[in-house]
């Protein structure tokens, strides 16, 4: 008799997802009549009209400087992880650009598997052996861009009254990678627990995290040896730096800089790299501009400017990705087909892959 009462359930799961994504639809196309109507459009108008020229070229100069020195710090990594096969600095660095222009134009951020994937059929070896050591590098700079945002929380902590003053913030910021770290200690014990579980769905997330760690060991290598994981630091945080400095020309070019100075910029990089991490449109379009309204508010700066700084500081972004991206997909020899497909593709067989 339990059989027949389970079919109604399982039938009502689409329908709630249905009535779930309706609801949240219409609550953020409230939210955006909302934005709208609070926002003096001439405003933005007129910021984006007189924006100087020159902050903005120099921002896109930093942000593709930037790019440059994420695929530097990714090659250390791949050399520490993968040392007895050649690697050449041309597949790296555009299977970076590659990947950097997919996740900021291609909904769900297919950048980080698409990268995978096309630097995987330029190293020599079997494709399915190479696919989840370079996986587990990327995860290694997602360690690393960790440890950026907690700087970048302690820095936008420092320019906020706190009661006892600034050590509250500094131990917020340090409790990020701390809970990381302590999560990857517990996650055998509890993964194990999770295999063994009498119920399908938790067995299968288990099974689904234990992959993802199996990726990360073999990625963290780069960590064990000093010569390659300092140089792999050193650039992945350089490149943070540079982008903060372009979200900061950004500022400069719009007047900004008496009411928002260096820490407002580290506070909109941080911002918009939280909003970023779950995309509800394509390239972030509107939450990405909102993040940076909510935190300039928060300096005194008037909505119709704030929201200038969001279009201008994603049209450098878009800018960056499309002049580096377009060319090494040209180089590669791939087509705007071929990027979706190679994202899809490195997705279905990462989840595919069994740990070692």
């Amino acid at each position: 008799m339990g059989a027949p009462e389970n079919v109604p359930l399982r039938s009502r799961g689409p329908v709630l997802r249905r009535v779930g994504v309706a609801l949240l639809v219409l609550v953020l196309a409230g939210l955006v009549a909302f934005a709208l109507s609070r926002l003096e459009l001439g405003r933005v108008g007129h910021a984006l009209v007189t924006a100087s020229f020159g902050w903005i070229a120099l921002a896109l100069l930093l942000m593709s400087l930037a790019m440059l020195m994420r695929s530097i710090s990714w090659h250390q990594a791949l050399r520490a992880a993968l040392p007895d096969t050649p690697m050449p600095w041309a597949p790296v660095i555009r299977a970076t650009m590659i990947g950097v222009m997919g996740s900021a134009l291609v909904p769900g951020r297919i950048g980080e598997p698409t990268r995978v994937v096309v630097l995987a059929r330029r190293l020599e070896g079997r494709t399915s052996r190479l696919l989840p050591v370079i996986a587990g590098t990327v995860f290694s700079q997602t360690l690393i861009n960790l440890l950026a945002l907690a700087i970048l929380l302690a820095v936008s902590f420092t320019s906020v009254p706190l009661p006892s003053g600034h050590l509250a913030g500094i131990a917020t910021a340090l409790a990020i990678p701390l809970a990381v770290c302590a999560i990857v200690l517990a996650a055998p014990r509890v993964l194990a627990l999770g295999r063994r579980s009498r119920h399908p769905r938790v067995a299968r997330a288990a099974h689904a995290v234990g992959r993802m760690l199996a990726l990360a060991r073999r990625g963290l290598v780069v960590f064990a040896r000093p010569r390659y994981g300092s140089t792999a630091i050193v650039f992945q945080l350089l490149a943070w730096a540079l982008q903060w400095l372009a979200c900061y020309m950004v500022i400069l070019a719009l007047g900004l800089e008496h009411q928002a100075g260096v820490v407002a910029a580290a506070a909109i990089l941080l911002a918009v790299n939280l909003s970023a991490v779950l995309p509800a449109t394509p390239s972030n379009v509107g939450v990405f501009q909102a993040a940076c309204l909510v935190v300039l508010a928060a300096y005194g700066v008037g909505a119709g400017q704030a929201v200038a700084y969001g279009i201008i500081l994603q049209a450098v972004e878009v800018i960056t990705a499309l002049a580096l991206g377009v060319p090494a997909l040209l180089g590669e020899g791939l087509s705007w087909r071929d990027l979706r497909s190679s994202g899809a593709e490195g997705e279905a067989e990462l989840e595919s892959d069994e740990p070692a």
